[in-house]
């Protein structure tokens, strides 16, 4: 069955333990300073935001049928049948479509690396295989953050909602953005109060991204004898100059 993540955001206290165990297991350096940084980079795959007296929480939604998978040429991109995306850096040629394509605005890129790589949170996928939890979900004192099998985690999103209809706002994010994610969110005001983007289609997006990557094809096709033409011209400029030379 396909794991997922729940994070409530009504149980959540800022504490970023969960940042913390992040860097922890992808071997990333985490400081006063990184941890001060409410956005993802390339030494942050997940990170806390905070609203006043609430918190968000952004990471890799884990889209049930991901955008960045779709447009990548390579497959370096893969949504594996546990739940998460996952990213396969030895077939990675940096064109970075993921990071246009994510309608989460979340895949980040190693700028300044000399070899560097596109980066996310991939669900701790190495910790799934073996049945056990996000490291997220593992430390956080609060249980703001759990892992489970998302049908499980759906209910029990809901009956939350439905024991305590006064502390919640009456809806499970994720359940439809993008076609649904495998990380749901529940909170107590309106996602969009939090920094969740409410914009986003309802459907799987690979369906729209398909309509413009067909006409790839001919726009590699139209680029490369424009090159061709300009190759030609200038390299029959240098041809009439030495002539004239002569």
């Amino acid at each position: 069955m396909a794991k997922a993540v729940l994070y409530d955001s009504t149980l959540c206290i800022g504490c970023r333990q969960c940042e913390q165990a992040c860097a922890a297991g992808k071997d990333l350096a985490y400081n006063d300073k990184i941890a001060a940084e409410e956005y993802l980079s390339d030494r942050k795959l997940t990170t806390i935001r905070t609203h006043g007296e609430r918190f968000s929480r952004k990471l890799c939604m884990h889209c049930l049928d991901p955008t960045c998978v779709s447009v990548c040429p390579v497959a370096a991109l893969e949504k594996t049948s546990l739940g998460p995306v996952v990213y396969h850096e030895d077939r990675c040629m940096g064109c970075r479509y993921c990071m246009v394509a994510c309608p989460f605005q979340v895949p980040v890129y190693e700028w300044h690396s000399r070899l560097p790589r596109m980066r996310k949170c991939d669900m701790c996928a190495d910790l799934l295989v073996k049945d056990q939890a996000t490291r997220c979900s593992t430390v956080c004192p609060m249980n703001a953050t759990i892992t489970g099998e998302r049908s499980a985690l759906l209910a029990e999103a809901r009956k939350r909602i439905a024991d305590n209809p006064t502390q919640y706002y009456p809806e499970v994010y994720g359940v439809a953005e993008a076609g649904g994610t495998s990380v749901l969110v529940i909170a107590a005001v309106p996602f969009g109060q939090i920094g969740y983007n409410t914009g986003i289609p309802k459907s799987p997006m690979p369906a729209f991204t398909w309509a413009v990557l067909q006409h790839i094809p001919q726009v590699v096709a139209v680029g490369t004898v424009l090159l061709g033409g300009i190759y030609w011209i200038t390299s029959r400029r240098e041809d009439v100059a030495r002539e004239e030379g002569r």
